[in-house]
This record gives structure tokens, sequence and C-alpha cells, in this order.
């Protein structure tokens, strides 16, 4: 049943993601917002497709950060960029710089304000990035990045580079670290099995500006490795329980009496 809902979601995905793009194409020559809102509107089509086709759905905890801020999340799935996006309303995502060369995605992606990084480019890179989240924060917009710059699978060893304590350091504001376990359930080869369930993305209590790069590089990691390490456990309970409701069921059931 999960493959067969799966490939109906996949189906639903490319479905709106062609329309979307071939209808928003025109829009590329708009004004920024016009971009922002499309890509709101796919985002909550997404959504909604895996949690009324794949049975997936999603909880919020914690409380979302306003702009000017620097967000730093875990990242296990794209199901993490297709809700942070939306949530935070108008951030501006820092990405690689190969992500732009995507047709359509890739447009859509830069004309939507991303931050865009050269991994090759090194100090110069590293000046552009601080100088175009500088301009975002600027309008009230938070940053948000992805510290590990890749997908992680649930429970691999953390990978935190070195580029989101610069953004923290220079720029001089707080960091909002996030934790989820989105990759419990949006998995399989190329992503393609959503099992159902409900992904838990939590905002955690915000890293004040001032600190040391490396304190605070340690600090972040250990918050949201913490917090996800539990939103993993409680996602496998989950899971379990939904695969033998029979044995979950008699495993809660009152003893004696």
């Amino acid at each position: 049943m999960t493959v067969l809902r799966s490939s109906v979601f996949f189906l639903w995905f490319a479905l709106t993601s062609t329309v979307i793009s071939l209808l928003a194409f025109p829009a590329l020559v708009l004004d920024r917002r016009v971009i922002v809102f499309v890509s709101h509107s796919w985002s909550r089509l997404t959504l909604f497709g895996l949690k009324h086709i794949a049975g997936l759905d999603y909880e919020i905890r914690g409380p979302v950060p306003p702009g000017g801020a620097v967000v730093a999340s875990k990242h296990m799935s794209m199901w993490d960029t297709i809700a942070l996006y939306l949530l935070l309303g108008q951030p501006f995502p820092v990405v690689k710089q190969e992500l732009l060369q995507i047709p359509f995605y890739g447009w859509f992606v830069a004309k939507a304000g991303a931050i865009v990084v050269d991994r090759k480019g090194r100090a110069k890179a590293l000046r552009g990035m601080l100088d175009d989240a500088r301009a975002a924060m600027a309008n009230g917009h938070s940053i948000l990045i992805f510290p590990e710059g890749h997908r992680m699978a649930p429970g691999a060893p953390p990978d935190y580079k070195p580029g989101v304590a610069a953004l923290y350091t220079q720029l001089g504001v707080s960091c909002i670290p996030v934790a989820l376990n989105s990759g419990l359930f949006w998995t399989g080869p190329m992503g393609f099995i959503k099992k159902p369930g409900r992904v838990v993305v939590q905002f955690l209590e915000a890293i004040p500006p001032g600190l040391k790069s490396r304190a605070f590089l340690d600090l972040l990691e250990s918050r949201i490795e913490s917090a996800s390490t539990a939103l993993l456990a409680e996602g496998r309970l989950l899971l379990s329980r939904s695969a033998n409701p029979v044995s979950a069921t008699a495993a809660e059931r009152p003893r004696g009496g």
C-alpha cells in the first residue's frame, strides 16, 4: 500500500510541478514577490498531496521565528526545503551553485532570492555570501541554511560546515536551530517512498549573538543533534505502531484488574 500511495503521490507531484513551472515561466521577468507566491503555492500543493495521498502530515513545535535571524536546520530529505521555505515566509535560502543549473527549478530558486555559494570560490565566495545575507536581512528577511550542506541519513554522524558560523559571527544576529525527523518518512531510492505518519519539525531556543565561532558551532550541533535524535526515536515508535497496530494496542492495554 505504501508503494502504491507513493506512486500516486509521485504522479501528483510531477503533474503539479510541471503545470506550475509552465504557467509561472513568464513570471520570471516580474517582481520577486510573484515568484515567492508561486513557490508557496507549489509547496502547499506538495504538502496537500503528501497528507491526502501518501498519508504523511507534519507538526510544528516551538515558535516559528520572525524575519531577521539565521535559521539553521537539520537536513534529511526534500521535505525540509519545501516545508521550511513555506513556514518561514520569505526566507533567503543558502544554496549550492549547482542547483541553479537545474531547468525551471534553478531559475525559480534564483529569482526567489537564493544566496548562492560557489564551494570552489573559497574566500571570495564567503564574502559574496555575507554581502547577500546582509542585504536580505536589512530588508527583514531570514536566512535559511542547512549547516551540513547536504542531506544526511537519519542517525548518520553529523558533518557541520563552518559556513553557518561565518554567517552568525559576521552578521552579529541570533541563530535559530531546527531539528526534524523527515528522513524517516521521505525515504527509499531517490526519496521515492513516502511512509504515512507525521513529520515533526521543531524550532529550538535561539542562540544569541556574541559567541566565538567554535563555541557557536559546537552548541549548534549539540542542540540540533540531540533534539533530532529524540524526534527520530519518537518517529520510529510511531512507525512501529503503524506497522503493528495489534501489538501496539496490546502493549498499551492496562494489565491486571
